[in-house]
Order: structure tokens, then sequence, then C-alpha cells
């Protein structure tokens, strides 16, 4: 009989790459082929093999597949919990955990898209350039970290989105312009589902009502009210106060006010990501 683990390494060494060779120790000790374990979990053995060799985090279903399979009483999920929040700074884990919860969030952004919109190649890009000396491994985790809040827009229910972008948000080359035809395109698919509306607040529209990115979350809890998200130089904060979120409540009022139909903003997204297109040819 397989002996069942319960603990998790304090420090896991490595983050992907250790969760990788966990299910590889796993399988082995197992007797299975990647392909058999590919059958399995019902993901196909190119993916096996991504998350052994350390390019991929399994996703939460994948951990909790290997869980069954080795008997291993919620070993992977926990590691694979722990593993993804590695990637997010302390300050900002009370957001996430917000955004898991959320009824409603409404979105401003300034300079780039917010996480839970974001491709993999877009965040690989945000994170060069603003941790220039971060190890590959560290730069792996914190897009992990990333690509795993894109999962509150596939829950059963999930949170009405409203993204007001301003167009210097589509057009900053982040990356490469194949990327960014890439991020606008993704930013098109998720547009087209009903809980997410995105405005585009354009250069034409003048001096928005803030300057500031910000978000306001609505928890799913009828005895809760909306908290505002905004960060400043190396750190975010939280505040449920009701007179702060009545103010940048009307700020974001005013920015829906001024920014392009929902209809002419998709067509301006379009045509900027063909821009970035044309602009890769």
């Amino acid at each position: 009989m397989m002996p069942r683990i319960t603990e998790i390494p304090s420090q896991p060494i490595g983050g992907i790459a250790y969760f990788g060779s966990e299910v590889r120790f796993a399988r082995e000790y197992a007797g299975m082929t990647q392909a058999q374990l590919a059958i399995a979990t019902a993901y196909d053995r190119t993916y096996i093999s991504r998350v052994e060799n350390g390019a991929l985090l399994g996703s939460e279903l994948f951990a909790q597949a290997c869980d069954r399979i080795f008997k291993t009483s919620g070993y992977f999920e926990r590691l694979r919990n722990r593993i993804s929040e590695h990637g997010h700074p302390d300050w900002f884990r009370p957001y996430v955990a917000l955004e898991k919860e959320a009824a409603e969030i409404a979105d401003f952004s300034t300079t780039f898209l917010m996480g839970a919109f974001q491709t993999p190649e877009y965040a690989e890009a945000i994170f060069r350039a603003s941790h220039p000396r971060e190890s590959i491994e560290g730069i792996n985790a914190r897009v992990a970290a990333r690509m795993e809040r894109r999962a509150v827009l596939d829950r059963p229910s999930p949170p009405q989105f409203w993204l007001i972008v301003h167009e210097a948000v589509l057009r900053i080359p982040v990356g490469s312009p194949k990327i960014m035809a890439d991020q606008l395109e993704y930013v098109l698919e998720r547009a087209a589902e009903p809980h997410v509306t995105v405005q585009v607040f354009p250069f034409r529209a003048g001096a928005p009502a803030t300057g500031r990115p910000f978000t306001m979350l609505t928890p799913a809890a009828e005895d809760e009210g909306p908290v505002l998200y905004a960060e400043t130089t190396g750190t975010g904060h939280i505040n449920d106060s009701q007179e702060a979120v009545r103010i940048w409540a009307g700020r974001f009022d005013h920015l829906r006010a001024s920014a392009a139909s929902e209809a002419d903003s998709l067509r301006l997204i379009q045509q900027i990501r063909r821009e970035h297109e044309c602009t890769d040819g």
C-alpha cells in the first residue's frame, strides 16, 4: 500500500519544478507511465510532461486527480495552493482572497490590464520588466500565481466584471507586438461572455476622473459591503470605509460615462489589435 503523505515542506524548493518532481516521483512509485497518468487524469501526455519538467504548474483539478490516483490525502492540492500563493507578495494575498469570492468587480486600468485578464506571455513580460534580476523560476512562480487568478472567470457563478481600460493600456507595447495582439484577442474573447463588460477610456476623452488605477469589489455575502483596492509604491491597500467607497464609486461612474460605449470599445480594441499584428508582420 502506498504511504499517505500528509506534510508539505515548509519551503518548497523550486516551486513549480518541485511540484513537477513530486508528480514524477509519485507516478514512478505507482509504476505508471506518463501516458497512463494522462489517461487517468484526463489530461494529455504533453501536459503531464510539461508539469513534470517544471514548465507548467498543474491545475487545481489536476492536483486533485493526482491525490485521488496516488491516494495522497490532499497532498498535491495543498502543495499546489502553497506554490501558487508563493507568487503573490504578502500584501496582495488579501485582495486575491476577496477576488475569488466577489460577486461584482469593477476595475479601472491605466497602465496594464488587470491580472485576471492577462495572458501568460503578457504577464511574463510585465514581471521581467519590473523584476529584471529575478530568476527564471521566480518569474515562472509569479506568472503561475497570476494565471491562477483567471480561474475566477471560469467558476460556476463568476463575478460580474466591469472593466474600464485607458487607451494607453491597449497601446503600450508590452513584450512584443505579437504578445500584445494575442493579449487583446484574449480580452475580446472574454468580453464576449455575459458576465464581462469592457469599456475603453479613449485619448479623445481627455483627462479621466482619476489617474490612479483602482478596483472595487462587492462580496457575495449580503452582510458585507463593497471594498476599495488600490496600490501605492511597493504595496496595496484594501479600504472598506463607506466614505471612501462612495467617493471612488462616484469616480468610477464618471469614468464609465466618459468612456466609449461597449460596442465602440470592442471595435477600438479590435482595431488596435490589428495594428499590433501589422507591426509584428
